[in-house]
């Protein structure tokens, strides 16, 4: 079977959607500031910690689970909003309040009062992805969603870019606190120019299966029975969440391992972390999405099997990476795992865009997303920092180092959970395409 059945080709009548590229640019750059706001707080802990008197649990909380609950939790009723309501100022709105929230972490003076800041973040970065995926999924036609997905979901790598080479360089001008306002400025700025010219477009029309008219939004229950029924998406929620746990584990605590363990100073990260992180995930994520869009025209397993290899490659390459003897040596080796451990993301938003029912495409994308964040984003850096206090407690030379290397097997864990996706993606792409959603 090819792909026809989890992405029909567009057709000569498939109407065109006017602006989509301007859509795609806008709703991008929103997206970047999402990742901007995430990442920064991880390019500056270093300072952060030194000035109040942080412990590396307590950096792992704040880059990671006092922000991903809330996106999380908020993340499901933020999308069926979406499902129902005006998108475009749905997703412009969310991005002014995580932005007044970035904007006051510049003024928190503990770590409660840093962590209330970075719970009002990750309520409103909870309106913008999922919300972000469906306006994308009605822009363009089911066979080009891999690709198209795979460049806006670059906006994580440039996000990390921005994050840590313009974050650090105002941290390093002016101090950390007014790295969080500039941030704050640029992303309310973004929200502004998405409100004023980007259109919301009709749900559906694009997607063969619905071509006689949207149907009304899905109550959660029967959109969780939906998702549950099909395995495709349940192996997805396990493979991308334990995929999330690994990148977003190394995002958030490679900076600090480069300058606390190899003696990096914070010039030097914003320098070549930055660039380097923002080329490497922007290939990783965009580079996944083009090779799956290739590659599932041939076969539909290619959804599972390429994030299996890269997440396979993952393991092995981090090990040799953190084991280098000096930042020079252990960045230029981080480049491979930085691109691996993010190959799985497009496809992964692609496959949830053409198996979900346009009536719940918000709200299905908020479930996985959920998986993403709570245990990728949530829990991968605490157990990192967990993990390494514990081993400093204990004495043990390098913990930072140590706990990271423990990411390797759980790498492996994610292969092993997309090989099982790609034996069940075809029935459920038959089903689609059999029910009509």
């Amino acid at each position: 079977m090819d792909s026809a059945a989890v992405a029909p080709a567009a057709t000569a009548a498939t109407p065109a959607r006017p602006g989509r590229i301007v859509a795609l640019l806008l709703l991008t750059a929103v997206g970047t500031m999402n990742f901007v706001d995430r990442q920064i707080l991880s390019v500056l802990a270093e300072p952060i910690r030194q000035e109040l008197g942080l412990s590396d649990t307590q950096l792992g909380l704040l880059t990671g689970l006092s922000f991903a609950l809330f996106y999380g939790v908020m993340g499901v009723p933020a999308a069926m909003l979406a499902d129902r309501y005006h998108r475009v100022r749905l997703v412009g709105a969310a991005c002014l309040l995580w932005s007044a929230f970035t904007g006051a972490c510049a003024f928190a003076g503990s770590f409660v009062h840093l962590a209330l800041a970075r719970f009002g973040v990750g309520v409103g970065e909870a309106g913008g992805t999922a919300p972000s995926l469906s306006i994308i999924a009605d822009y363009y036609p089911p066979r080009y969603r891999p690709a198209v997905i795979g460049l806006f979901t670059a906006n994580g790598p440039l996000g990390v870019f921005v994050g840590a080479s313009f974050g650090g360089w105002v941290a390093g001008q002016y101090g950390w606190r007014a790295a969080f306002l500039a941030v704050a400025a640029i992303g309310a700025l973004a929200a502004l120019l998405l409100m004023l010219f980007v259109r919301e477009p009709p749900r559906g029309g694009l997607d063969p299966a619905n071509a006689a008219g949207p149907s009304k939004p899905m109550p959660l229950g029967p959109t969780l029975r939906v998702f549950m029924s099909r395995p495709a998406l349940r192996w997805l929620l396990f493979a991308s969440g334990v995929a999330a746990f690994v990148s977003t584990g190394m995002l958030a605590w490679i900076p600090a391992f480069l300058m606390r363990v190899q003696a990096m100073p914070l010039a030097e990260v914003a320098r070549w972390f930055g660039p380097a992180a923002g080329l490497c995930f922007g290939i990783g994520i965009a580079g996944g999405g083009a090779l799956v869009n290739w590659a599932s025209r041939h076969s539909l397993q290619a959804y599972g099997w390429v994030p299996a290899l890269a997440m396979l490659l993952t393991g092995p390459t981090l090990a040799l990476a953190l084991l280098a003897p000096d930042w020079r040596t252990s960045l230029a080796l981080m480049t491979v795992p930085m691109i691996c451990s993010t190959i799985y993301v497009a496809p992964a938003l692609a496959l949830v865009q053409n198996l979900s029912p346009v009536a719940a495409r918000a709200t299905v994308t908020a479930l996985v997303l959920l998986a993403f964040n709570i245990v990728g984003q949530g829990f991968g850096p605490l157990a990192i920092g967990v993990l390494s206090d514990g081993l400093a407690a204990r004495q043990a030379p390098d913990p930072l180092r140590i706990a990271m290397i423990a990411l390797a097997p759980v790498a492996v864990l994610s292969a092993l959970a997309y090989l099982a996706l790609s034996r069940v993606v075809l029935k459920d792409a038959e089903a689609v395409a059999r029910d009509g959603g």
